[in-house]
């Protein structure tokens, strides 16, 4: 009998003691393991910032300027060519104008035009439109710079507007006289008389309206629109005699 119980408690200690070591390893493992040195470190470093991009550009874009001044004596002193006595506006009814424009070389200059005093806020509108629109000029020069000369002023592509001056081809006053007509780009929009001759001789190549070129104004196009939005007349849609580069406040 008591070698059968020594059996039996030899076999209960083979099954017991293993399945106790194995408990108290399994435990001491779980709660004494280290954290290791590698997820420690990256756990501690702070996840790196995203590269910065270029920095957005804070340069505003062009815009348009004007002033409206009367014609002072300075001003005065240099029409001596374009206005004197007997034309048919006063200089007291006239303005003296400076607008923004984009240039040929994409640049944004400032020009100077005298127009008439009732029609200078509408003037200064539809600069500001042809501005937006990126419309450019080759020059906007006051005429006296060119001695008063019309054909001078055409020949330099110059945009301009009061001129106390004779109607192309005729004896009565130019709507310029009157400063409610402005010329824009006179070479790229020349005068095409009935007959076809072309002024300036250097727009003779712009004579053909098929084509798109730089300063060019046509049909419904922004120029158009614009003085059209101030109730302006385009001599380009005249029948007959074709004036592309002229605008008037009556239409002639």
């Amino acid at each position: 009998m008591k070698s059968l119980r020594d059996r039996k408690l030899l076999v209960w200690l083979l099954l017991v003691l293993p399945l106790g070591a194995s408990a108290c390893g399994t435990a001491a493992s779980s709660s004494t393991s280290p954290t290791s040195p590698a997820s420690s470190l990256t756990s501690a470093v702070p996840p790196a910032s995203p590269s910065p991009g270029p920095l957005p550009s804070h340069q505003s874009p062009p815009t348009f300027h004007s002033t409206d001044s009367v014609i002072d004596a300075a001003t005065r002193a240099r029409m001596t060519y374009s206005w004197h006595p007997g034309c048919p506006v006063p200089i007291q009814n006239l303005r003296y104008l400076t607008m923004s424009y984009w240039g040929f070389d994409g640049a944004v200059h400032r020009g100077e035009m005298v127009v008439n005093r009732s029609v200078a806020g509408a003037v200064v509108k539809v600069f500001g439109k042809l501005f937006a629109a990126r419309f450019p000029l080759r020059r906007m020069r006051l005429v006296d710079a060119y001695g008063g000369d019309d054909d001078r002023s055409m020949a330099a592509n110059n945009t301009s507007a009061f001129n106390c001056r004779a109607v192309t081809g005729g004896t009565s006053w130019s709507q310029h006289s009157y400063g409610w007509a402005i010329d824009i780009n006179p070479i790229q929009n020349p005068y095409v008389s009935r007959a076809g001759a072309v002024l300036p001789p250097a727009g003779a190549p712009y004579a053909n309206r098929s084509l798109t070129a730089k300063g060019m104004i046509h049909a419904g196009d922004a120029v158009v629109r614009a003085f059209a939005w101030v109730g302006w007349g385009w001599g380009g849609s005249w029948s007959g005699t074709r004036d592309y580069q002229h605008f008037s406040a009556t239409g002639r």
